[in-house]
């Protein structure tokens, strides 16, 4: 017999409304459950490396350079951490990269200098990244390989958009440093694919290309080797920068117009991650692959060149020397980074892959040399780590703490006697970096513990490391 809702007691109802309560309760709680189980873990971060090319050490705003304005670049340091012991692997162009790309040194690398491929065995940031599902993106300078057999697509890059070669005359896209043993030739690729841009002026398509790159790799994490060229010879610029800096002399006039091309490069990349809003994902890096040169094809009248400045280190491109070496770099990463640093720690290329691997959460496949320097970048104390070494056209050098010791330096300054090795009691030259930073006192004979004791690392380590090709 059905029951009617009036003969029902008072308890029944309290009961029932309390149960549909309950329910409803129970109900969102699953609701929302099961919402979060669907939401997506945090999105793996981005890596933005940028690397200049014969870049003075001195030559940025922030560093002290008055004639020059580098904006984006000073902007970039307040943002993060400038370190102020960085060095390059090498005091040249494609062992520098090869330590920066692989975490080794460049002689275990299979590049102990200008020429050889990068072999196909070495694992790169790109190809252990993509492992990991990056998108994995070169632009501008290659340098470690010249084929399409050995080019960046062979070695964990999904795209590349620049040249093989050492360098290119930044309108026509053409080497021509090779003659009279190779005529000169057309570099400038996509991928496999030759291609033609003649006038457009090099530093600014590489711009647009890295930009080009971030947009389209936007929704998921993505890693980008962004080379330019600049401020490597030949000496090109628009006249639009030129005209920025014409009080200055015609040589450093050109030098700061390419540097202030490249700064603006630099300023495009970082306006489209704020206007995707993946600034504070991404962890961007700025480096330099050497020091200035003095070369005379980035001269005039063939003469040394006198373009870039290393301020007070000694020595220029080729040495081992700190003028050589010593090198700009800047770690910014908003919310992670806190701006405004200036360290001390002891840094150089081959650190920047084990850092990005553990912040990716990746392993290395082989060995490396280099060291993390995340705990670095999370603003805690110095990391103590094991002392650096060089080996360069008979050049042999190590620094450990303040300690420097060079073996056979070479000053490297674009005269025929610059280029030999120094002799004498310079022959082994040690210097205390923190007193003497431009190593002009030859310390060997007032701490000759010191100097066995490095002479003795610094041949232990030539034993490790293959023989130069």
């Amino acid at each position: 017999m059905p029951v009617s809702p009036l003969s029902l007691s008072a308890d029944f109802y309290c009961n029932l409304t309390l149960a549909k309560v309950m329910n409803r309760r129970q109900f969102v709680s699953g609701i929302t459950a099961a919402a979060l189980a669907q939401q997506p873990s945090p999105r793996p971060p981005n890596f933005i490396v940028i690397l200049s090319d014969d870049q003075g050490s001195h030559d940025l705003g922030f560093l002290g350079a008055k004639d020059l304005k580098t904006p984006h670049l000073d902007a970039l340091a307040a943002s993060g951490i400038h370190f102020t012991n960085w060095y390059a692997n090498a005091p040249m162009c494609a062992p520098s990269r090869a330590g920066l790309l692989t975490g080794r040194y460049p002689a275990r690398a299979g590049v102990p200098h200008n020429g050889p491929n990068l072999p196909m065995e070495e694992r790169t940031i790109a190809s252990l990244l993509r492992e990991r599902g990056y998108a994995t993106g070169l632009v501008g300078k290659w340098h470690l390989g010249d084929q399409n057999a050995s080019s960046p697509n062979q070695h964990g890059f999904d795209s590349f958009f620049g040249f093989h070669g050492g360098c290119v005359d930044y309108y026509s896209h053409r080497f021509y440093w090779g003659e009279p043993r190779r005529p000169n030739y057309h570099d400038l690729w996509r991928n496999g694919t030759e291609v033609f841009a003649d006038g457009e002026y090099l530093t600014t398509r590489l711009a647009a290309e890295a930009t080009k790159f971030i947009r389209d790799h936007q929704d998921g994490p993505f890693f980008l080797f962004l080379t330019f060229s600049a401020p490597h010879y030949p000496m090109h610029a628009p006249a639009e920068y030129i005209h920025r800096f014409a009080h200055l002399p015609p040589e450093r006039r050109t030098y700061a117009a390419m540097l202030a091309a490249m700064d603006d490069g630099v300023g495009e990349v970082r306006s489209a991650l704020r206007e995707l809003q993946l600034e504070s994902n991404t962890l961007v890096l700025f480096l330099a692959d050497n020091g200035a040169t003095r070369e005379a094809r980035a001269g005039l009248d063939g003469k040394p060149a006198t373009t870039g400045d290393n301020g007070v280190r000694r020595g220029f491109k080729f040495s081992a020397f700190d003028g050589g070496i010593h090198v700009p770099a800047i770690a910014s990463w908003p919310g992670v980074i806190k701006g405004g640093q200036v360290s001390e720690q002891l840094g150089s290329h081959f650190d920047v892959l084990p850092t990005i691997l553990e912040i990716a959460g990746a392993k290395p496949a082989t060995p490396l040399d280099g060291v993390s320097l995340l705990t670095v970048l999370k603003d805690e104390a110095l990391k103590p780590r094991a002392p650096l070494f060089w080996a360069s056209q008979g050049q042999f050098a190590m620094r450990k703490e303040n300690w420097k010791l060079v073996v056979n330096g070479i000053i490297a300054d674009g005269t025929a006697q610059g280029a030999k090795a120094l002799t004498g009691e310079d022959s082994v030259f040690l210097s205390d970096l923190r007193s003497d930073p431009g190593e002009t006192r030859n310390l060997r004979r007032a701490h000759p513990n010191i100097v066995d004791e490095m002479m003795t690392a610094v041949e232990a380590w030539k034993r490790e490391m293959p023989k130069e090709q």
